[in-house]
């Protein structure tokens, strides 16, 4: 690991998924098998993404503690409940509880790197976004925070003052990008870097629901498998949007089938790390990872 990857974190966003079992899991695996707890031997951060669609609670987040415990450089980072991002109608404390008794086990636990407000496309830049995202700052400003913003009228230099101010970060997105998307730049602010990697499937990304040629389930659109060019390229701008930030996460969203895992795994010998272990498994479905990696089994 050089010098100025020490700070940078590499994951996947989320970790339950079915198809997985036989590529990043054990196909048949034994009753004590916990996925977070095998999948957090093998990276330092993970992207939790349940707590988008509902809040977790206390007893969740004590768990997903628990379930890390064995590797001391991990932290988790979360997603924010999509009704304060996605839903316009003013929110209440009582919502804002339901969603910190779930986070809290992890920031007293020091388990919390970060939480994602993710913004759609429809999010843009106007006075009244500017208010919302204050008050959402505000709110939750005992949280290291990193917003995701879509659309290009947030790409201008009072954004990243804004969110200076605030001391937010700002998640540089590598994403399909037609009209007025944000391109992936390596752009810091505050003083968190965050890098979120969706692929680069164009034709599902953009696909309409009565396109016959194009899957268009929710999946299809992360299905994709960076190649070796594209990561030596991204790690490229990683290390840019690190260079001052006191802690920098880099998350891979093309999850189906493994992808983003074997991309991780990459992403970390393309920025300098050593002894890099992986599952079997994987490598046997990627098997470019030979290269980087000898296969090994999640520590104790």
């Amino acid at each position: 690991m050089t010098a100025s990857a020490q700070t940078i974190r590499i994951g996947t966003a989320g970790w339950s998924y079915k198809d997985w079992y036989g590529i990043v899991y054990p196909d048949k695996p034994d009753k004590n098998f916990k996925e977070l707890d095998f999948l957090s031997g093998f990276f330092d951060t993970l992207e939790i993404n349940s707590t988008f669609y509902r809040p977790a609670n206390t007893f969740m987040g004590t768990a997903w503690v628990r379930k890390v415990s064995h590797n001391p450089n991990f932290k988790f980072t979360a997603k924010l409940w999509q009704r304060f991002t996605h839903d316009r109608k003013p929110f209440g404390s009582d919502e804002v509880n339901q969603y910190i008794q779930g986070i809290d086990p992890l920031a007293q636990a020091d388990r919390l790197g970060a939480v994602l407000c993710q913004f759609p496309w429809s999010f843009k830049n106007d006075d009244t976004s500017h208010q919302w995202l204050t008050h959402l700052f505000t709110t939750f400003k005992d949280y290291p925070l990193v917003v995701e913003l879509r659309h290009a009228s947030w790409d201008v230099p009072d954004t990243y003052e804004f969110l200076d101010k605030h001391d937010v970060g700002l998640a540089t997105i590598d994403q399909p990008v037609i009209g007025k998307s944000i391109p992936f730049k390596p752009i810091r602010t505050g003083n968190l870097g965050y890098v979120r990697m969706h692929g680069r499937n164009y034709k599902a990304w953009f696909a309409k629901k009565n396109d016959k040629t194009a899957k268009t389930s929710p999946a299809a659109r992360y299905d994709y498998l960076y190649s070796e060019k594209e990561i030596r390229e991204i790690a490229v701008n990683v290390q840019k949007v690190a260079e001052e930030s006191q802690s920098t996460f880099v998350i891979q969203n093309n999850h189906p089938w493994g992808q983003a895992v074997a991309n991780a795994i990459q992403l970390k010998n393309a920025l300098g790390e050593e002894d890099i272990k992986a599952p079997a498994t994987l490598v046997e479905r990627f098997p470019d990872l030979k290269k980087i990696i000898q296969p090994g089994e999640s520590p104790d």
